[in-house]
Protein backbone atom coordinates (compact mmCIF):
# COMPACT_ATOMS: atom_id res chain seq x y z
CA UNK A 1 0.00 0.00 0.00
CA UNK A 2 1.21 3.69 -0.89
CA UNK A 3 2.20 5.73 2.16
CA UNK A 4 -0.27 8.96 2.05
CA UNK A 5 1.48 12.19 1.39
CA UNK A 6 -0.09 15.96 0.45
CA UNK A 7 0.24 17.79 -2.84
CA UNK A 8 3.19 19.98 -3.54
CA UNK A 9 3.12 23.68 -2.66
CA UNK A 10 2.71 25.97 -5.63
CA UNK A 11 5.99 26.43 -7.46
CA UNK A 12 6.93 29.87 -9.37
CA UNK A 13 4.60 31.57 -12.10
CA UNK A 14 2.48 29.11 -13.54
CA UNK A 15 2.20 28.09 -17.00
CA UNK A 16 1.88 30.95 -19.54
CA UNK A 17 -0.38 29.34 -21.70
CA UNK A 18 -2.59 28.63 -18.54
CA UNK A 19 -3.02 32.25 -18.01
CA UNK A 20 -5.47 32.27 -21.41
CA UNK A 21 -8.17 30.07 -19.81
CA UNK A 22 -7.66 31.02 -15.98
CA UNK A 23 -10.67 32.87 -14.74
CA UNK A 24 -9.41 33.52 -11.63
CA UNK A 25 -6.49 35.74 -12.65
CA UNK A 26 -4.48 34.46 -9.23
CA UNK A 27 -0.40 34.01 -8.70
CA UNK A 28 1.16 30.98 -7.08
CA UNK A 29 3.83 31.90 -4.45
CA UNK A 30 7.31 30.80 -5.08
CA UNK A 31 8.02 27.95 -2.95
CA UNK A 32 10.98 26.95 -0.96
CA UNK A 33 10.35 22.98 -1.82
CA UNK A 34 12.88 21.35 -4.27
CA UNK A 35 9.85 19.79 -5.69
CA UNK A 36 10.06 21.88 -9.16
CA UNK A 37 6.19 21.49 -9.93
CA UNK A 38 4.64 23.99 -12.22
CA UNK A 39 2.67 25.81 -10.24
CA UNK A 40 -1.73 25.25 -10.01
CA UNK A 41 -3.52 28.60 -9.40
CA UNK A 42 -6.23 28.92 -7.29
CA UNK A 43 -9.18 27.30 -8.68
CA UNK A 44 -11.73 29.66 -9.24
CA UNK A 45 -14.86 29.36 -6.26
CA UNK A 46 -16.53 26.67 -6.39
CA UNK A 47 -14.22 24.49 -7.88
CA UNK A 48 -13.66 21.30 -6.32
CA UNK A 49 -10.20 19.51 -6.08
CA UNK A 50 -9.05 16.09 -7.21
CA UNK A 51 -10.15 13.01 -5.05
CA UNK A 52 -8.95 9.52 -4.69
CA UNK A 53 -11.91 6.96 -6.67
CA UNK A 54 -12.40 3.91 -5.83
CA UNK A 55 -9.54 2.45 -8.10
CA UNK A 56 -6.84 4.86 -6.33
CA UNK A 57 -6.91 7.03 -8.93
CA UNK A 58 -7.72 11.12 -9.00
CA UNK A 59 -10.69 12.27 -10.64
CA UNK A 60 -12.60 15.94 -9.19
CA UNK A 61 -15.24 15.80 -6.80
CA UNK A 62 -18.88 17.15 -7.67
CA UNK A 63 -19.34 20.80 -8.26
CA UNK A 64 -23.05 21.02 -8.83
CA UNK A 65 -23.38 24.44 -6.64
CA UNK A 66 -20.60 27.50 -6.13
CA UNK A 67 -19.09 26.90 -4.04
CA UNK A 68 -18.79 22.95 -3.95
CA UNK A 69 -19.84 21.34 -0.92
CA UNK A 70 -16.96 19.86 1.40
CA UNK A 71 -16.16 16.25 0.12
CA UNK A 72 -14.91 13.52 2.52
CA UNK A 73 -12.76 12.33 -0.21
CA UNK A 74 -11.36 15.86 -1.58
CA UNK A 75 -7.45 16.49 -1.34
CA UNK A 76 -7.28 19.99 0.79
CA UNK A 77 -4.27 20.81 -1.44
CA UNK A 78 -5.11 22.98 -4.32
CA UNK A 79 -2.41 20.90 -6.65
CA UNK A 80 -3.20 16.60 -6.85
CA UNK A 81 -0.89 14.90 -4.26
CA UNK A 82 2.18 13.02 -5.33
CA UNK A 83 0.99 9.89 -4.38
CA UNK A 84 -2.26 8.03 -3.72
CA UNK A 85 -3.01 7.01 -0.37
CA UNK A 86 -5.44 3.93 0.74
CA UNK A 87 -8.51 3.56 -2.24
CA UNK A 88 -11.65 4.98 -1.42
CA UNK A 89 -15.20 3.29 -1.54
CA UNK A 90 -16.70 6.30 -3.56
CA UNK A 91 -17.86 6.22 -7.26
CA UNK A 92 -16.67 9.37 -8.99
CA UNK A 93 -18.81 11.99 -9.24
CA UNK A 94 -20.81 13.81 -12.07
CA UNK A 95 -19.90 17.24 -13.70
CA UNK A 96 -22.83 19.42 -13.21
CA UNK A 97 -24.52 20.99 -16.34
CA UNK A 98 -25.67 24.68 -15.80
CA UNK A 99 -29.04 24.79 -16.08
CA UNK A 100 -28.87 27.06 -18.70
CA UNK A 101 23.11 25.65 -21.96
CA UNK A 102 24.92 25.25 -20.54
CA UNK A 103 26.21 21.84 -20.89
CA UNK A 104 28.36 19.18 -20.64
CA UNK A 105 31.25 17.43 -23.41
CA UNK A 106 28.89 14.42 -22.87
CA UNK A 107 25.50 16.37 -23.86
CA UNK A 108 26.96 18.36 -26.95
CA UNK A 109 28.24 15.12 -28.46
CA UNK A 110 25.02 13.36 -28.21
CA UNK A 111 23.28 16.67 -29.46
CA UNK A 112 25.82 16.72 -32.35
CA UNK A 113 24.71 13.32 -33.40
CA UNK A 114 21.02 13.98 -32.56
CA UNK A 115 21.39 17.43 -35.15
CA UNK A 116 23.33 14.98 -37.96
CA UNK A 117 20.48 12.64 -37.47
CA UNK A 118 17.62 14.85 -37.97
CA UNK A 119 19.45 16.75 -40.97
CA UNK A 120 19.80 14.09 -42.77
CA UNK A 121 15.55 13.52 -42.69
CA UNK A 122 14.59 17.43 -42.54
CA UNK A 123 14.78 17.41 -46.53
CA UNK A 124 12.26 14.27 -46.98
CA UNK A 125 9.97 15.73 -44.15
CA UNK A 126 9.57 19.03 -45.29
CA UNK A 127 8.37 17.36 -49.13
CA UNK A 128 4.29 17.75 -47.37
CA UNK A 129 1.60 15.89 -49.53
CA UNK A 130 -1.57 17.55 -49.93
CA UNK A 131 -4.53 15.82 -49.89
CA UNK A 132 -8.20 16.77 -49.30
CA UNK A 133 -7.02 20.36 -48.93
CA UNK A 134 -4.97 19.18 -45.97
CA UNK A 135 -1.57 19.25 -45.73
CA UNK A 136 0.13 16.35 -43.82
CA UNK A 137 3.38 14.51 -43.02
CA UNK A 138 5.80 13.39 -45.64
CA UNK A 139 8.25 11.68 -43.05
CA UNK A 140 6.62 8.11 -42.67
CA UNK A 141 3.87 8.78 -45.17
CA UNK A 142 0.60 7.04 -44.16
CA UNK A 143 1.40 5.90 -40.79
CA UNK A 144 -0.28 9.30 -39.08
CA UNK A 145 -3.77 9.94 -40.33
CA UNK A 146 -3.80 13.86 -38.75
CA UNK A 147 -2.56 17.02 -40.98
CA UNK A 148 -0.04 18.83 -39.86
CA UNK A 149 -0.63 22.01 -41.83
CA UNK A 150 -1.75 26.10 -39.93
CA UNK A 151 -4.64 24.82 -39.15
CA UNK A 152 -4.25 22.14 -37.21
CA UNK A 153 -1.04 23.58 -35.37
CA UNK A 154 -3.46 26.23 -34.15
CA UNK A 155 -5.53 23.46 -32.68
CA UNK A 156 -2.67 21.59 -31.30
CA UNK A 157 -1.84 24.73 -29.41
CA UNK A 158 -5.66 25.35 -28.10
CA UNK A 159 -5.51 20.98 -26.85
CA UNK A 160 -2.13 22.51 -24.80
CA UNK A 161 -3.77 24.85 -23.08
CA UNK A 162 -7.15 23.13 -22.47
CA UNK A 163 -5.36 20.04 -21.03
CA UNK A 164 -2.58 22.34 -19.07
CA UNK A 165 -5.82 23.85 -17.25
CA UNK A 166 -7.54 20.73 -17.20
CA UNK A 167 -4.92 19.11 -15.14
CA UNK A 168 -4.91 22.40 -12.25
CA UNK A 169 -2.83 24.70 -14.85
CA UNK A 170 0.52 22.56 -15.05
CA UNK A 171 3.03 21.47 -17.55
CA UNK A 172 3.48 17.95 -15.76
CA UNK A 173 2.45 16.44 -12.74
CA UNK A 174 5.23 14.17 -11.90
CA UNK A 175 7.87 15.12 -8.33
CA UNK A 176 10.32 16.36 -10.39
CA UNK A 177 13.61 18.12 -8.28
CA UNK A 178 14.64 21.04 -10.00
CA UNK A 179 18.65 20.49 -9.67
CA UNK A 180 18.32 16.52 -10.81
CA UNK A 181 16.76 17.78 -14.43
CA UNK A 182 19.50 18.56 -16.75
CA UNK A 183 17.83 16.72 -19.74
CA UNK A 184 14.03 16.61 -21.03
CA UNK A 185 12.52 14.73 -23.70
CA UNK A 186 9.15 15.93 -25.66
CA UNK A 187 8.29 12.66 -27.60
CA UNK A 188 5.79 13.64 -30.14
CA UNK A 189 6.61 18.03 -29.92
CA UNK A 190 4.30 18.87 -32.44
CA UNK A 191 4.52 22.66 -32.05
CA UNK A 192 6.78 22.78 -29.53
CA UNK A 193 4.97 24.47 -27.14
CA UNK A 194 5.00 22.23 -23.87
CA UNK A 195 9.05 21.99 -24.75
CA UNK A 196 9.09 25.86 -24.92
CA UNK A 197 7.33 26.60 -22.06
CA UNK A 198 9.54 23.45 -20.25
CA UNK A 199 12.74 25.40 -21.39
CA UNK A 200 11.61 28.89 -19.31
CA UNK A 201 10.82 26.66 -16.23
CA UNK A 202 14.07 24.89 -16.47
CA UNK A 203 16.65 27.56 -17.99
CA UNK A 204 19.70 25.50 -16.73
CA UNK A 205 18.21 22.16 -18.45
CA UNK A 206 18.52 21.11 -22.21
CA UNK A 207 14.64 20.11 -23.85
CA UNK A 208 15.01 18.52 -26.82
CA UNK A 209 11.42 17.61 -28.89
CA UNK A 210 10.85 15.49 -31.71
CA UNK A 211 8.53 15.06 -34.12
CA UNK A 212 7.73 13.65 -37.57
CA UNK A 213 7.37 17.14 -39.20
CA UNK A 214 9.54 20.18 -38.58
CA UNK A 215 6.83 22.64 -37.76
CA UNK A 216 8.53 24.27 -34.73
CA UNK A 217 9.45 28.29 -34.63
CA UNK A 218 12.79 29.40 -35.26
CA UNK A 219 12.65 31.70 -32.38
CA UNK A 220 12.90 29.02 -28.96
CA UNK A 221 14.48 29.75 -25.55
CA UNK A 222 18.47 28.82 -26.37
CA UNK A 223 17.95 25.41 -24.33
CA UNK A 224 15.08 23.88 -26.43
CA UNK A 225 16.21 21.99 -29.50
CA UNK A 226 13.86 20.43 -31.84
CA UNK A 227 14.75 17.53 -34.85
CA UNK A 228 13.04 15.37 -36.94
CA UNK A 229 12.52 11.65 -35.53
CA UNK A 230 9.75 8.82 -35.75
CA UNK A 231 9.74 7.48 -32.60
CA UNK A 232 8.42 3.82 -33.68
CA UNK A 233 11.83 3.34 -35.27
CA UNK A 234 15.15 2.18 -33.27
CA UNK A 235 16.25 5.94 -30.86
CA UNK A 236 19.72 7.03 -30.83
CA UNK A 237 21.16 4.49 -28.39
CA UNK A 238 23.24 6.41 -26.04
CA UNK A 239 20.31 9.57 -25.86
CA UNK A 240 20.01 9.48 -22.25
CA UNK A 241 17.29 11.46 -20.08
CA UNK A 242 16.28 13.02 -16.99
CA UNK A 243 12.82 13.75 -17.77
CA UNK A 244 10.68 12.41 -20.71
CA UNK A 245 7.00 13.48 -21.51
CA UNK A 246 4.53 11.81 -23.76
CA UNK A 247 1.33 13.59 -24.95
CA UNK A 248 -1.49 12.85 -26.85
CA UNK A 249 0.24 9.98 -29.40
CA UNK A 250 -3.24 8.66 -29.48
CA UNK A 251 -3.58 7.56 -33.12
CA UNK A 252 -0.13 7.82 -33.88
CA UNK A 253 1.73 4.12 -32.36
CA UNK A 254 1.46 0.98 -33.07
CA UNK A 255 3.39 -0.37 -30.80
CA UNK A 256 2.55 1.26 -26.89
CA UNK A 257 4.57 -1.36 -25.13
CA UNK A 258 7.91 -0.95 -27.22
CA UNK A 259 7.35 2.78 -26.83
CA UNK A 260 6.95 3.03 -23.65
CA UNK A 261 10.06 0.61 -23.25
CA UNK A 262 12.02 2.87 -25.09
CA UNK A 263 11.29 6.19 -22.81
CA UNK A 264 12.46 3.60 -19.97
CA UNK A 265 15.83 2.68 -21.54
CA UNK A 266 16.40 6.08 -22.15
CA UNK A 267 15.99 7.17 -18.81
CA UNK A 268 18.94 8.00 -16.43
CA UNK A 269 18.57 5.69 -13.10
CA UNK A 270 16.15 7.70 -11.23
CA UNK A 271 14.54 9.79 -14.03
CA UNK A 272 10.83 10.53 -14.45
CA UNK A 273 8.67 9.71 -17.50
CA UNK A 274 5.13 11.12 -17.55
CA UNK A 275 2.04 10.00 -20.07
CA UNK A 276 -0.47 12.15 -20.83
CA UNK A 277 -3.46 10.52 -23.34
CA UNK A 278 -6.56 10.56 -24.03
CA UNK A 279 -9.30 7.97 -23.91
CA UNK A 280 -11.03 8.92 -27.44
CA UNK A 281 -14.45 7.14 -26.47
CA UNK A 282 -17.03 10.15 -25.53
CA UNK A 283 -19.57 9.58 -23.35
CA UNK A 284 -22.15 11.28 -21.31
CA UNK A 285 -22.98 10.88 -17.67
CA UNK A 286 -26.47 12.00 -17.53
CA UNK A 287 -27.54 9.99 -20.38
CA UNK A 288 -28.10 13.08 -22.95
CA UNK A 289 -25.57 11.97 -25.45
CA UNK A 290 -27.08 8.91 -27.27
CA UNK A 291 -27.06 6.22 -29.84
CA UNK A 292 -28.97 8.23 -32.04
CA UNK A 293 -26.80 11.20 -32.02
CA UNK A 294 -24.45 11.79 -34.94
CA UNK A 295 -21.54 12.36 -32.42
CA UNK A 296 -22.21 9.11 -31.08
CA UNK A 297 -22.27 7.70 -34.52
CA UNK A 298 -19.26 9.67 -35.72
CA UNK A 299 -17.11 8.56 -32.49
CA UNK A 300 -17.87 5.08 -32.84
CA UNK A 301 -16.78 5.01 -36.34
CA UNK A 302 -13.60 7.44 -35.37
CA UNK A 303 -12.68 4.40 -32.67
CA UNK A 304 -13.41 1.50 -35.04
CA UNK A 305 -11.25 3.21 -37.82
CA UNK A 306 -8.29 3.77 -35.73
CA UNK A 307 -8.29 0.34 -34.05
CA UNK A 308 -8.64 -1.42 -37.53
CA UNK A 309 -5.54 0.75 -38.69
CA UNK A 310 -3.55 -1.03 -35.47
CA UNK A 311 -3.00 2.74 -33.88
CA UNK A 312 -6.00 2.92 -30.70
CA UNK A 313 -7.61 6.23 -30.46
CA UNK A 314 -7.92 4.99 -26.54
CA UNK A 315 -4.29 4.61 -25.02
CA UNK A 316 -5.51 6.58 -21.87
CA UNK A 317 -6.67 3.70 -19.81
CA UNK A 318 -4.29 1.28 -20.73
CA UNK A 319 -1.43 3.69 -19.99
CA UNK A 320 -0.60 2.07 -16.05
CA UNK A 321 -0.50 -1.07 -17.27
CA UNK A 322 1.91 -0.58 -20.10
CA UNK A 323 4.17 1.67 -17.66
CA UNK A 324 3.55 -1.16 -15.03
CA UNK A 325 5.45 -3.64 -17.52
CA UNK A 326 7.91 -1.93 -18.50
CA UNK A 327 9.19 -1.98 -14.83
CA UNK A 328 8.86 1.49 -13.81
CA UNK A 329 8.40 1.84 -10.04
CA UNK A 330 6.35 4.98 -7.90
CA UNK A 331 3.47 5.03 -10.44
CA UNK A 332 0.55 7.09 -10.50
CA UNK A 333 -2.64 7.06 -12.26
CA UNK A 334 -4.83 10.21 -12.24
CA UNK A 335 -7.75 10.75 -14.42
CA UNK A 336 -9.23 14.12 -15.34
CA UNK A 337 -12.56 14.61 -16.89
CA UNK A 338 -12.49 16.81 -20.79
CA UNK A 339 -16.29 18.23 -20.75
CA UNK A 340 -17.05 18.99 -24.54
CA UNK A 341 -18.83 22.69 -24.15
CA UNK A 342 -18.58 25.59 -21.61
CA UNK A 343 -22.21 23.83 -20.59
CA UNK A 344 -20.98 22.71 -16.96
CA UNK A 345 -21.30 25.02 -13.61
CA UNK A 346 -18.29 24.58 -12.25
CA UNK A 347 -16.37 27.64 -13.54
CA UNK A 348 -13.31 25.27 -14.18
CA UNK A 349 -14.80 23.15 -16.60
CA UNK A 350 -16.27 25.82 -17.99
CA UNK A 351 -12.87 27.02 -19.07
CA UNK A 352 -11.85 23.50 -19.83
CA UNK A 353 -15.56 22.95 -21.90
CA UNK A 354 -14.87 25.99 -23.39
CA UNK A 355 -11.64 25.78 -25.17
CA UNK A 356 -12.39 21.63 -25.98
CA UNK A 357 -14.91 23.00 -27.79
CA UNK A 358 -13.42 24.67 -29.78
CA UNK A 359 -10.01 22.75 -30.90
CA UNK A 360 -13.02 19.91 -31.47
CA UNK A 361 -14.68 22.31 -33.78
CA UNK A 362 -11.03 23.30 -35.18
CA UNK A 363 -10.30 19.80 -35.48
CA UNK A 364 -13.01 17.89 -36.91
CA UNK A 365 -12.25 18.07 -40.47
CA UNK A 366 -8.74 16.56 -39.67
CA UNK A 367 -9.60 14.38 -37.34
CA UNK A 368 -12.07 12.84 -40.17
CA UNK A 369 -11.23 13.34 -43.75
CA UNK A 370 -8.76 11.24 -44.72
CA UNK A 371 -9.84 8.55 -41.50
CA UNK A 372 -12.83 8.38 -43.05
CA UNK A 373 -12.51 8.33 -47.04
CA UNK A 374 -9.23 6.39 -47.37
CA UNK A 375 -9.81 4.02 -44.37
CA UNK A 376 -13.53 3.85 -44.42
CA UNK A 377 -14.70 4.30 -47.66
CA UNK A 378 -16.73 6.89 -47.36
CA UNK A 379 -17.42 9.76 -49.47
CA UNK A 380 -16.28 13.30 -49.68
CA UNK A 381 -20.01 14.22 -49.61
CA UNK A 382 -20.92 11.72 -47.16
CA UNK A 383 -17.94 12.81 -44.72
CA UNK A 384 -19.42 16.81 -44.87
CA UNK A 385 -22.86 15.80 -44.62
CA UNK A 386 -21.95 13.95 -40.96
CA UNK A 387 -20.02 16.78 -40.05
CA UNK A 388 -21.92 19.58 -40.54
CA UNK A 389 -24.30 17.14 -38.11
CA UNK A 390 -21.71 16.61 -35.69
CA UNK A 391 -20.90 20.46 -35.15
CA UNK A 392 -24.64 21.14 -34.69
CA UNK A 393 -24.88 18.73 -32.21
CA UNK A 394 -21.47 19.68 -30.71
CA UNK A 395 -22.97 23.26 -30.59
CA UNK A 396 -25.91 22.17 -28.71
CA UNK A 397 -25.32 23.18 -24.52
CA UNK A 398 -28.04 20.23 -23.79
CA UNK A 399 -25.57 17.29 -25.16
CA UNK A 400 -23.43 16.78 -22.41
CA UNK A 401 -20.43 14.94 -24.15
CA UNK A 402 -17.45 14.52 -22.32
CA UNK A 403 -14.18 12.58 -22.88
CA UNK A 404 -11.18 11.21 -20.34
CA UNK A 405 -7.97 12.44 -19.64
CA UNK A 406 -5.36 10.26 -18.17
CA UNK A 407 -1.80 11.22 -16.55
CA UNK A 408 0.50 8.68 -16.11
CA UNK A 409 3.48 9.66 -14.44
CA UNK A 410 6.58 6.91 -12.88
CA UNK A 411 10.20 6.75 -11.84
CA UNK A 412 12.83 4.68 -13.21
CA UNK A 413 14.86 2.86 -10.44
CA UNK A 414 18.00 4.01 -9.17
CA UNK A 415 18.86 0.44 -9.43
CA UNK A 416 18.03 -2.77 -11.20
CA UNK A 417 16.74 -4.39 -8.77
CA UNK A 418 14.74 -2.12 -6.88
CA UNK A 419 11.59 -3.97 -6.75
CA UNK A 420 8.94 -1.69 -8.76
CA UNK A 421 5.66 -0.51 -6.85
CA UNK A 422 3.15 2.19 -7.32
CA UNK A 423 3.67 5.64 -5.37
Amino acid sequence: MADSTTGPPAAEPQSPSANTANTANTAASPSASPVATPPAATLPTGSAQPAVTDEGEATRNECAAIPAEPNSNAITSTEPPLTISEPSASEPNEIAPAEEVPTDDDGNSIYERISSYSASLVSSAINYPIEYGRRFHSFREGVYVLPNDTLEMERLNVTHNMVVRAIGDRLYLAPLEKEKIHKILDVGTGTGIWAIEMGDFFPNAEVFGNDLSPIQPDWVPPNVKFFVEDVESPWIEDEMYDFIFVRHMLVSIADWPKLVRNVYDHLNPGGWAEFQDMDGQYYSQDGTLTEDHETRKWNKQFVDACEGMGRTSRPGPQLKGWVTDAGFQRITHYKFKCPMGPWPVDPHYQDVGTLNLYQLLDGLEGFTLKLFCDYLGHTKEQVFVMMAKVRKELQDPSLHAIFDHHVVFAQKPETSDEENGDA
